[in-house]
């Protein structure tokens, strides 16, 4: 498929540590009137104080994104003012950063993710793919955001009660959720339990144990996989974390999804130096590789030629292996390190299980 120069997309900028701006897939759409939110002119915002002002555009690029989708609508809005919810988002967050030093797993995360979930269902269904919602005859789009959206938003709020699980846990957190939520926009309770299954199974195969088996949870994966900027890893930083999560976050500029030349999707990493391609292997491509997301992304990354000291300058996804430009001009192709599957053949050969059964 060829790429358009104009087309829509999803940006997420950071700059000098500062979240700058979250760009919604349609720049060229009518202002909506959105609750609580005050007209905007542009997409585009610099941020004075980047967590609320961050939410809130996300919040605004996914209102958009739905509004042509009632139930998904519908269900987004009733999420995001959720007591519950943002009880859940908090405490994850709190356990996460204060407890562990990781990056944000709160409520920024939620919104970021849903957002980047909505522009990457979007282009998936412009392009003619069939969500297993839709191939499975459960339901139309308009069920596929709604799964979607909130299978994303609420991925990590197992975080609270402890990182190890957390997927599990996330999916007995989520269940009341989702039952007040689906409720009254699903009177049928048979149609309303399995559009529920998708949701749950996104939520409890995010992190890619076990790895999601549906699109809809492939979508959710890849997602939460692009929140990979500086701006996620500033605050942990702050407060002390100093690691290779922290650091590699700090090189990663901007993450951009828009239409693919030859798939429907391509996410652009752009890095400030090569420290972030750590981020790009160890969190975004196994969610791209390990998913049925991935016959249909692009994945690209570049460093910025005013960064540091570059030892690479541009990388993309082919198949497992990454296959990097350096600046010596030499192009070398290695194997995508997945330690999450690394960890698991380790297991079944220490315990000698050999092939898995069926």
């Amino acid at each position: 498929m060829t790429g358009m120069a104009e087309e829509p997309k999803f940006t997420l900028s950071v700059a000098d540590g500062n979240v700058q701006d979250v760009e919604g897939r349609r720049p060229e759409a009518e202002p909506v009137d959105v609750p609580g939110v005050a007209p905007a002119s542009r997409r585009v915002v610099e941020f004075t104080t980047p967590r609320a002002k961050l939410i809130e555009e996300a919040h605004r690029a996914i209102h958009m994104d739905l509004a042509d989708y009632p139930r998904a609508r519908a269900a987004y809005e009733a999420l995001r003012g959720d007591p519950e919810a943002l009880a859940h988002w908090d405490m994850a967050n709190y356990v996460t950063m204060r407890k562990l030093g990781y990056n944000d797993h709160g409520r920024v995360h939620a919104f970021i993710t849903g957002a980047a979930s909505m522009a990457i269902t979007e282009l998936l269904l412009e392009a003619g793919v069939r969500p297993d919602i839709m191939e499975s005859g459960v339901g139309d789009a308009d069920d596929v955001f709604l799964a979607v959206i909130l299978g994303t938003m609420l991925h990590d709020i197992g975080n609270q009660i402890h990182r190890v699980g957390h997927e599990g846990h996330g999916v007995t957190l989520a269940l009341p959720i989702l039952d007040r939520i689906m409720g009254p926009i699903y009177p049928d309770p048979f149609k309303r339990t399995k559009v529920r299954a998708f949701i749950l199974g996104a939520i409890d195969s995010h992190d890619l144990n076990p790895p999601p088996l549906t699109l809809e949870g492939g979508i959710t994966a890849v997602a939460d996989g692009t929140d990979i900027t500086k701006g996620r890893g500033r605050k942990a930083f702050a407060l002390g974390s100093v690691d290779i999560h922290s650091i590699s976050a700090l090189a990663v500029d901007q993450v951009v999804i828009e239409r693919g030349r030859d798939r429907p999707v391509l996410i652009n990493v752009t890095m400030n130096n090569s420290g972030g391609i750590f981020q790009v292997e160890e969190v975004l491509a196994p969610k791209v590789i390990r998913t049925p997301m991935s016959r249909y992304v692009e994945l690209r990354a570049t460093t910025r030629p005013e960064g540091d000291e570059q030892i690479l300058s541009r990388v993309r996804l082919d198949g497992d292996h990454f296959v990097m430009d350096l600046e010596s001009g030499e192009r070398v192709a290695v194997e995508v390190q997945d330690t999450q599957k690394q960890l698991a053949e380790a297991v079944v050969e220490n315990l000698g299980l050999g092939a898995e059964r069926r």
